[in-house]
């Protein structure tokens, strides 16, 4: 009998500054990304052990890597790359990701601006 059953695991607001963006502008002077992750983790129900589940703590310095990293021109491709990050650990069964671009260029009031992608395991 299996007894692994899936876990979510959030990670909320990790920021970091990246130069992605369409405009000139943007990719000369970056600005702060926020990311947010939910991972789907599959993993033994009765296990205590950091082996038998995801180090966020390692997830959060890969995604800021990701950010950090070459430049793209769309949010969309940013939380593509992210998300295949969270699925690269052997665990994750599912992930979203959402990217935010609190700093977005437009030209009116705004609260957010924000991407989400759902990526899972073929």
């Amino acid at each position: 009998m299996n007894d692994d059953h899936l876990v979510t695991i959030r990670l909320r607001g990790v920021r970091a500054t990246g130069f992605h963006g369409v405009f000139a502008f943007e990719r000369r002077e970056g600005q702060v990304f926020v990311v947010d992750a939910d991972l789907e983790v599959r993993r033994p129900s009765l296990a205590d052990d950091l082996t038998t589940t995801v180090d966020y703590g390692g997830l959060a310095d890969a995604l800021v890597a990701d950010v950090e990293r070459d430049p793209v021109d769309l949010i969309e491709t940013l939380a593509g790359r992210l998300a295949e990050t969270c699925l690269a650990d052997p665990l994750v069964e599912r992930v979203t990701v959402t990217v935010h671009k609190p700093n977005a260029p437009i030209a009116v009031p705004f609260g957010d601006v924000s991407v989400t992608c759902t990526r899972r395991k073929s």
